[in-house]
This record gives C-alpha cells, sequence and structure tokens, in this order.
C-alpha cells in the first residue's frame, strides 16, 4: 500500500512534525478514523509535546465533523485514553503521543471500543489510506467536543488494583523524565504511605534532560543515583506517555522487565489461582516456572499489543507481561499499563518482607539472561538460517511463533528479525549457570558477526 503516509507504522502513527505529520494530515485522520471504525463517541488526550495541541485541534475537528462527539481528556498518558475509552464506553479512542521519540516528532496510538488496539492487521493501514485519499462520506451531523478531567477517577482506578493498607512506608524515587507520568503520580500518592524523591517531574516537550527513555543506558543513571543517595527501597522511571514503566533496586541497579514478569504473576496468582499468564517468546523459563509453580496457566503469544492483548482476551488471562517492559491486566479492559506494575511489586515487597534485590536476585540466580543484543546484519533470513541449521538437530525442541526459539535441557534462546531495520535481536537464558549463559551468548554472537 505505496500510498499510505510514511508516519503509519505497525502499531500507531509516529513521525516528525510537519514533514511527516502535521495539522492537515492529523484533521484527515480524524474523518478517517470515525469512517473506518463507524465511532460515534471518541476519547481523545495528548502528551506534552509541542506540537500537541494543534495536532489534537485539528483531529479533533476532522472526528467531529465527521460525525463523532469527542471527549477531550486533555494531557495525558496513553493508559488514561485507554481507560476513557472503556470505562465511559466510547466507541474509540486516540492518544497524540510520540511516547520516547525526540521532541519534533508526534503520532497518534488508536484504539476502538473496549479499548481493543488498531495495529497494521486490524486497520490501521486502511485509515491511513482513508487519510491520504481525503474522500470522506458526507455526515449528516457535526459532533460535540467535550472537555472533562478524568484523572480523580484514573487515579481512583488505580488505588483499588492494589492492597492500598498492606503497603509499607518505602522511599521510592520516580523520573517522570519531564513526560507526563507525574501528573498521575500527583493524584496517586496523597493515597499512598510512600515518600516520594520526584525528578525530571514536570511535563516539558522541550525534553531539557533529552528524550523520556529509561531503555537507553545513558538515561539510567540520574534514577540509579537518586536511588543510592536517598536511601530508597526502590525507583521508577517512565517514558514520555508512560505505558512502560522500569525499575531499580535499592542498590541502584536497573532491573531487566523480564524478571519483574514472574514477579507481577506470582502477585495477582495469589489472588486468583489458576488464571492464565501471557508471555512472549524470548525469554519464557523464569515465567513459565513461577506460573506454573503458583497454580497457574502460563500461555505463550506472539510478542506486540495487539498480539498479546487477543490472546489475553481468548484465554481470559488475569495479566500479561513481554520483555520489553508492557504490562497488560485484565482488569484494565487487557491493556497495557505503566503505572499497576511498580505499585504491585510495593505490595509484594511489602507482603513478603524482601527487598526489591532479593526478590530479582533468587530469579537473575535462576534464570540468567544475556539481555536483548543487537546485530545489524546484512541478511538477515540467511544467517537465522544458517544459525538454525547448526542448532536445530542437537535441540531438545524448537519454537518457531517469533523468530526461532531454540531450547536445550540448560540453555536457550531466541533470534528474531527487526521489522523495520536490518537487525537480529538475541535473547539467550540459562539455568543457574551464569557462565554458561555467558558464553553460549559469545559463541551465538560470533557466528552472527562474522
Amino acid at each position: 500500500m505505496s500510498n499510505i503516509p510514511s508516519c503509519f507504522k505497525a502499531y500507531d502513527v509516529r513521525g516528525k512534525v510537519p514533514s511527516e505529520l502535521n495539522p492537515e494530515l492529523a484533521y484527515n485522520i480524524g474523518r478517517a478514523f470515525v469512517q473506518f471504525t463507524g465511532a460515534t463517541s471518541v476519547a481523545v488526550g495528548r502528551d506534552m509535546r509541542l506540537s500537541g495541541p494543534e495536532i489534537c485541534a485539528e483531529l479533533m475537528r476532522g472526528l467531529t465533523e465527521q460525525g463523532a462527539d469527542v471527549l477531550d481528556i486533555g494531557v495525558v498518558g496513553t493508559e488514561e485514553v485507554y481507560h476513557a475509552t472503556f470505562s465511559q464506553g466510547l466507541g474509540g479512542g486516540i492518544m497524540v503521543t510520540a511516547s520516547h521519540n525526540p521532541a519534533d516528532y508526534n503520532g497518534m496510538k488508536m484504539v476502538r471500543a473496549e479499548a481493543r488496539p488498531i495495529s497494521a492487521d486490524t486497520g490501521l493501514m486502511d485509515i491511513g489510506a482513508l487519510a491520504v485519499a481525503g474522500e470522506f462520506e458526507a455526515s449528516d451531523r457535526t459532533g460535540n467536543i467535550t472537555e472533562k478531567d478524568l484523572r480523580p477517577e484514573y487515579a481512583q482506578f488505580l488505588l483499588g488494583q492494589v492492597d492500598v493498607p498492606s503497603l509499607k512506608p518505602f522511599k521510592v524515587v520516580t523520573n517522570a523524565g519531564n513526560g507526563c507520568a507525574g501528573l498521575v503520580v500527583d493524584a496517586i500518592s496523597p493515597s499512598l504511605p510512600f515518600e516520594l524523591v520526584s525528578l525530571q517531574h514536570e511535563p516539558d516537550g522541550t525534553f531539557p534532560n533529552g528524550v523520556p527513555n529509561p531503555l537507553l543506558v545513558e538515561n539510567r543513571e540520574l534514577t540509579a543515583k537518586a536511588v543510592r543517595d536517598s536511601g530508597a527501597d526502590f525507583g521508577v522511571a517512565w517514558d514520555g506517555d508512560f505505558d512502560r514503566c522500569f525499575l531499580f533496586d535499592e542498590n541502584g541497579n536497573f532491573i531487566e522487565s523480564y524478571y519483574l514478569i514472574s514477579l507481577i504473576a506470582e502477585t495477582l496468582l495469589e489472588r486468583e489461582q489458576g488464571a492464565a499468564i501471557v508471555y512472549d517468546p524470548r525469554l519464557t523459563w523464569a515465567t513459565v516456572e513461577t506460573v506454573a509453580n503458583a497454580g497457574g496457566k502460563p500461555v505463550q503469544s506472539k510478542s506486540g499489543h495487539a498480539f498479546m492483548k487477543d490472546v489475553m482476551r481468548e484465554e481470559d488471562a488475569i495479566y500479561g507481561g513481554e520483555m520489553s517492559a508492557h504490562h497488560y491486566f485484565r482488569s484494565f479492559a487487557y491493556c497495557d499499563n505503566g503505572n499497576l506494575p511498580w505499585l504491585f511489586i510495593a505490595e509484594l515487597m511489602a507482603k513478603t518482607g524482601k527487598s526489591l534485590s532479593q526478590l530479582i536476585g533468587e530469579r537473575e540466580a535462576a534464570y540468567p539472561i544475556s539481555g536483548e543484543i543487537n546485530s545489524r546484519i546484512e541478511d538477515p533470513d540467511a544467517k537465522i538460517a544458517e544459525i538454525r541449521a547448526k542448532y536445530e538437530p542437537d535441540c531438545e525442541s524448537i519454537d518457531l511463533m517469533d523468530g526461532i526459539g531454540i531450547n536445550f535441557a540448560d540453555w536457550r534462546f531466541n533470534l528474531r528479525k527487526s521489522n523495520t531495520e536490518p537487525l537480529v535481536r538475541l535473547n539467550l537464558e540459562a539455568k543457574c549457570d551464569k557462565a554458561l549463559c555467558d558464553s553460549k551468548t559469545e559463541e551465538l554472537l560470533s557466528i552472527l558477526r562474522c
């Protein structure tokens, strides 16, 4: 579909302003969204980016001229648009954000009724084609725009998911990265017993401290140092629209999100034994073992939020987690949420009396991992085929759900191609043997990069 604007990606709209995304295109996207989905009511929110007000205004003009009523919830995070869509019974929702991209980018994340995702496989490209064509059906009405602050209601939702009376007076470092996470932290903190040490708390679309992306190693030290200097029990950092959160233990060590999945699963399975937990194929053993030992049902899904959410609905799973730091909850319309994870971890710490480093250390020792390692490969398919031919004959099992997953008795690895770049992504884990994990990682990288 060569006529699709370049800002339309696999899961969302994202591009430079104004060369790839501009107010005129935003207006057309609004009309196209209504025509394609048939939504008569749409929640709209935006992050702190300086281009947000104009992009948002034209988007809402398009939505209303195509006949939909708009609930404008203001400057929010993506999860607040999800919440508005399902809690208010609306026909769809659009979040104007470019998440952790640089300040000169903007974009949109779209959902249908019940906050069901719209991605490339479920209509996003159709919306893009309609927006480019600019030929819209005439509407017999113009919708209304209603401004409403839903944050107090959303704060009560979050607090209702956690056993607040069980929480301890932890000291917590929070780093919003000048994104929007601080707005929700302010809304829930009066009801929590925590002492907060807040960093880069105010939303600022100029990103004076750099892009809010804690996955970048250079962005972690500020949070880590604040944890160490303040004697905090743990730290939390978010990306710009805070649909992902990242944790640091009391020593300032960055926690791989993979290990959080099994911790959150364990917490939620205490509430509902036998429930399904969904995980992605990149790293699996810690999650599968924990879920099975807790009486749950581990279910694998292809990675990516649209796939995860579909499988969660099919299984009525209580929770799903990806090692990319997306965490999905049945109580949240099966959507990803960047605040529930750190609140559930605080609950687990309070109930077990263990520090975060103790909780994580047990899993790190049992299942050491390589971390995701990217290699730029000229011919990814040929290289993956070469590695499969070498390792498959002696393996115990192979999994082709997402890339290739090759399993041995005491170690396993997953190789996947990037959808957008000539990269191959390696994830490897071992059982109780860090040296084996390191040696096999080095072995595979030597083949990948030769």
